[in-house]
């Protein structure tokens, strides 16, 4: 593990900075740190389901990428993806908690650059299945730690904006994940792995500018080996928080996942693109991803915007209910790639919802509790959009992913109502100026 960081100057927690003149060295570093962080996490995560379908039919030697053994084999990757997922967050959650934001960081960036790379050796589906696993531990970890060490070094009057700009690095790494393919589309999908590799030199940077928060090493100090444990998530007043948190996660990760993960496989069997070559298939899977990705981005300023007016718990609850509708109407009857390409922005728009977890769920829980409890219950609920990918997926009838999409989107609407019952955490006001 490279050098401890030089602690240049005290990092104070949330400094009522008035504009970004006033952000200090360690403020600037840290929010690097962890944009870096959540961009490669992006690169990384969806490398793989740009190329799912056409590298599984290698690996099983499939006649076809819509084969019906590549949509049952990809569908377990993509499950233990998201359990991964959902036990890095609560692991390197904890580890978050017991030995820091900058060091719990580091360990899930490499985790997750080493074993994406190592997927480009996978000579199984079984094999693949492994390394995506073990990447997602270091994926979902991720989120935890790096919105959390936000939440406690920025102005919390920026909360909003920093969580749209923060999921921003995730839409920019999935974008870099679809140009990394297209340009890549004409070489064996193995080798798009390798690009995975890149985050772990990350690692060296942040552990030498990137100290840990001033907030999180003193209660540290003052809990001394007292330290509460994930138990402590389901008692007393924290409890109530937790329950409506994963009810939240749960039931919207599993629709998007399930949108992220089905429509490109949707979108290749579409018959008015039957014809095509296979470069040009897989040319038209990036593009559709990127556009999507693209529509994310305006979606979680929007979102930003939309809870410094009415809050975080109706801003998730309205978002949800775009997102309902976007889904519906796109999946509910047979569309040609034409028209999907020009709804789908739709869509990824009300993505932006996730970018308000972001700093919404780690203030909800005590400070040696936080990583732990927005990794373990936002997480949590991708042990759900695993089931959820596997169960849509195989009860469609074969080859109608379309009606797939159009179920899982009525998730949203239990989504929506436990949202409305989640604590009414709002931004704290812009201090005045002198």
């Amino acid at each position: 593990m490279p050098q401890s960081p030089e602690r240049q100057e005290p990092p104070a927690a949330g400094s009522p900075a008035k504009g970004r003149t006033q952000l200090t060295s360690y403020q600037w570093k840290s929010g690097i740190a962890a944009w870096l962080g959540w961009l490669f996490d992006g690169l990384d995560m969806h490398l793989y389901t740009i190329v799912a379908a056409p590298f599984i039919a290698t690996l099983i030697q499939a006649s076809s990428p819509t084969d019906a053994m590549v949509k049952e084999k990809s569908s377990w990757i993509q499950a233990a993806f998201l359990i991964g997922w959902a036990l890095g967050g609560g692991f390197f959650g904890r580890l978050g908690d017991k030995l820091g934001r900058s060091r719990a960081l580091c360990l899930t960036i490499l985790t997750y650059a080493l074993f994406t790379g190592l997927s480009a050796v996978a000579q199984t589906w079984w094999q693949l299945l492994i390394f995506r696993f073990l990447a997602a531990l270091g994926i979902g970890g991720e989120w935890a730690v790096g919105s959390s060490l936000l939440s406690e070094t920025w102005p919390k009057h920026w909360r909003a904006w920093i969580a749209a700009v923060l999921q921003t690095g995730v839409n920019m790494g999935v974008l870099l994940a679809t140009l990394t393919t297209y340009l890549m589309a004409g070489m064996g999908e193995r080798y798009v792995f390798l690009v995975g590799i890149l985050p772990a030199l990350l690692v060296f940077w942040i552990r030498r500018h990137v100290p840990e928060p001033e907030e999180w090493a003193s209660a540290k100090a003052k809990a001394g080996r007292d330290m509460p444990g994930i138990s402590d998530l389901f008692r007393g007043s924290v409890r109530r928080t937790t329950i409506l948190v994963i009810l939240v996660c749960a039931t919207s990760l599993t629709a998007w996942w399930a949108f992220m993960f089905w429509h490109l496989q949707h979108l290749r069997s579409l018959p008015d693109i039957s014809g095509w070559a296979p470069k040009e298939i897989n040319q038209l899977a990036s593009k559709a991803f990127a556009i999507v990705i693209g529509a994310s981005i305006v979606g979680n300023f929007f979102a930003a915007w939309l809870a410094r007016r009415v809050g975080y718990r109706r801003s998730i609850a309205l978002m949800c209910l775009g997102f309902f509708v976007a889904m519906t109407f796109t999946y509910s009857v047979p569309r040609d790639s034409g028209a999907l390409l020009r709804l789908i922005p739709c869509v990824g728009f009300f993505s932006g919802v996730f970018g308000l977890f972001t700093m919404y769920l780690p203030p909800l829980f005590p400070i040696l509790l936080r990583t732990t409890g927005a990794g373990f219950c936002y997480n949590i609920g991708r042990i759900f959009a695993a089931a959820g990918t596997v169960v849509f997926g195989l009860l469609s009838p074969v080859g109608d992913l379309r009606t797939t999409l159009l179920y899982v989107s009525f998730l949203f609407i239990p989504a929506m109502l436990v949202a409305l019952l989640l604590p009414d955490l709002r931004d704290e006001p812009a201090p005045a100026a002198a």
